[in-house]
C-alpha cells in the first residue's frame, strides 16, 4: 500500500509541476506588468514548492517502494530521468531570479517588464518546457525495464 500511496503522490506532483510551468509560460509575455507580478511570484513559489516536494516524495519511492533501491541506482534511464529534472531545476534558476527583480523593481503601478527581459525569460521557460517533456518519456521507459 505504501508504494501505491508513494507512486500516486509521485504522479500527482508531477502534473501539478506541469501545470504550474504552463502558468508561468502563459503569464510571462509581452506587457506583463505589476499586477501581475505578485501573481507570478506565488506561483514561482508554488514552482519551487512543488519540485521540493515531488524530489522528497521520489526519494521516499527509492527507499520504501517495491522496487527497492538496486532498481533504480543501477538504471541508466532513471539516472537520464534525473538529469532532465536536475536540468529543469537549473534552467528555472535564472526566471526566478529575473522574477524577484521584477517585483522589486520601482516604478509603481505603472510598471512594465520591458519586452528585452520578457524574451530571455520566456526562452528559458521553453527550454524548461522541452527539457520537462523527456522525464515522463525517461519514466515511461524505467517502468518497463528500459
Amino acid at each position: 500500500m505504501t508504494d501505491l500511496i508513494l507512486t500516486i503522490i509521485h504522479h500527482l506532483l508531477a502534473f501539478a509541476l506541469a501545470g504550474v510551468l504552463a502558468a508561468e509560460v502563459i503569464l510571462v509575455r509581452p506587457g506583463l506588468g505589476r499586477r501581475n507580478l505578485a501573481l507570478l511570484g506565488r506561483i514561482d513559489a508554488v514552482y519551487g514548492g512543488l519540485a521540493a516536494l515531488l524530489v522528497l516524495i521520489g526519494a521516499s519511492r527509492v527507499y520504501f517502494g517495491l522496487k527497492g533501491w538496486e532498481f533504480y541506482v543501477y538504471n541508466p534511464t532513471f539516472w537520464a530521468k534525473m538529469v532532465a529534472f536536475t536540468a529543469v531545476g537549473l534552467l528555472s534558476i535564472g526566471p526566478t531570479i529575473r522574477i524577484a527583480r521584477w517585483r522589486g523593481a520601482g516604478g509603481g503601478e505603472a510598471y512594465v517588464v520591458p519586452d528585452a527581459e520578457i524574451a530571455r525569460v520566456r526562452s528559458f521557460l521553453k527550454a524548461e518546457v522541452a527539457v520537462f517533456a523527456l522525464i515522463p518519456i525517461f519514466a515511461a521507459a524505467m517502468a518497463r525495464g528500459y
